[in-house]
């Protein structure tokens, strides 16, 4: 018997009653959560340990998962954060040398359940057009009108603050201790290639826990403050929305990331709106305003900030936007030593296209402390 017909059945329910069918990778049980896509060819591992998935169910629409296996190394944090996985295509054998592990034996090490066999150019096509929504994936294909009954409970993303589930419970240190620059780091979601990154600039990191105050992080005297992504809405992190406004007020240099980037909207009084689908993949084309130069890059988001209320924003500039659907990638404060992006410049996975913004936070700071 191969493989793929000793799997056990599973399906998708969505929260509109509309079901597809699969087959098991070996977890049972059910997983609820948002139902989303994510068009990237390569890096399933990072998308699977990005905490920015944590409470989602993850449709891969690349037709092959797992053929190259995992690497301990390339990991964005401790452990899976995805809800789930649904994929057309798994494979249990890797061809490739520096894999540790199968995809297979990583899933049920850590507990996640994970379906194959999946119509998923149907499922996307699906969701692209109603939305993303509810789901669950369930080995517990008799169990239907249970599992519908279960799933009317799951609370939408709207107003679901995440950040708190997969931030750091103690601060800590990350890079060059004897290096003249010295970063805070606001938590709410930090992918390891971030911090990779800021560090390969010779910085010294320290990491503080998502409802940090302003009070707490400027005591270690920091040269220039970070925000990270992070999953979930971004109106109800309160702590972190007055955090910014705090950092704002002393003109300190703040580089905020994807829910960073709209947690400082929201402290220079933008509002925020969830995405009909939201933008997945590793191939989203921006443009650089002030250059003028495009930029491929890597994105997961499912909130934006209001094009509106930024072009009405006298203290706001717009420096970057999506090309695909005009929403606002990028932001800079004026008259002040604060940026963001909506998007992944730490590009894990993806291109390296927009690497040059952590340069220019770092020389932000260097100008402000004058090295």
């Amino acid at each position: 018997m191969n493989e793929y017909s000793s799997r056990n059945k599973a399906l998708i329910l969505l929260q509109d009653g509309t079901i597809f069918f699969g087959k098991s990778l070996g977890v049972k049980g059910n997983a609820y959560g948002e139902l989303c896509f994510n068009t990237g060819m390569t890096g399933y591992q990072e998308i699977f340990t990005d905490p920015s998935y944590f409470g989602q169910l993850i449709v891969t629409t690349n037709a092959h998962i797992g053929n190259y296996g995992v690497n301990a190394e390339e990991v964005e944090s401790d452990s899976p954060k995805i809800s789930g996985l649904i994929c057309k295509n798994f494979n249990n054998l890797f061809s490739r040398p520096a894999a540790d592990d199968s995809l297979q034996n990583f899933f049920v090490k850590y507990d996640v359940v994970a379906i194959s066999d999946v119509d998923t150019r149907a499922l996307v096509s699906y969701i692209r057009d109603n939305g993303a929504m509810n789901a669950v994936i369930s080995t517990d294909v008799n169990s239907i009108d249970e599992l519908k009954k279960n799933l009317q409970t799951v609370p939408p993303m709207v107003g679901m603050e995440l950040a708190s589930k997969v931030s750091t419970k103690e601060s800590y240190f990350y890079g060059h201790p004897n290096s003249k620059i010295k970063i805070a780091a606001l938590d709410l979601g930090v992918k390891k290639n971030i911090l990779r990154n800021l560090s390969e600039r010779d910085t010294y990191i320290k990491v503080f826990p998502y409802n940090s105050s302003f009070k707490e992080m400027s005591k270690w005297n920091p040269d220039g403050y970070f925000i990270s992504n992070g999953p979930g809405d971004p109106e109800p992190l309160k702590d972190a929305i007055k955090l910014a406004k705090n950092i704002l007020k002393t003109k300190s240099p703040l580089f905020g990331i994807c829910l960073g980037h709209q947690v400082i909207a929201l402290a220079n009084g933008i509002s925020t709106y969830k995405m009909h689908n939201g933008h997945r993949g590793i191939n989203h084309p921006i443009i650089n305003l002030s250059t003028g130069k495009g930029e491929v890059t890597s994105q997961n988001h499912g909130f934006a900030i209001s094009r509106e209320e930024t072009e009405l924003n006298d203290n706001v500039e717009i420096t970057h936007v999506h090309l695909n659907d005009n929403t606002i990638a990028g932001i800079k404060i004026k008259d002040n030593n604060c940026f963001s992006v909506q998007y992944h410049p730490e590009a894990s996975p993806g291109p390296h296209d927009s690497s040059y913004l952590f340069d220019e936070f770092v020389k932000l700071i260097k100008s402000n402390k004058k090295i």
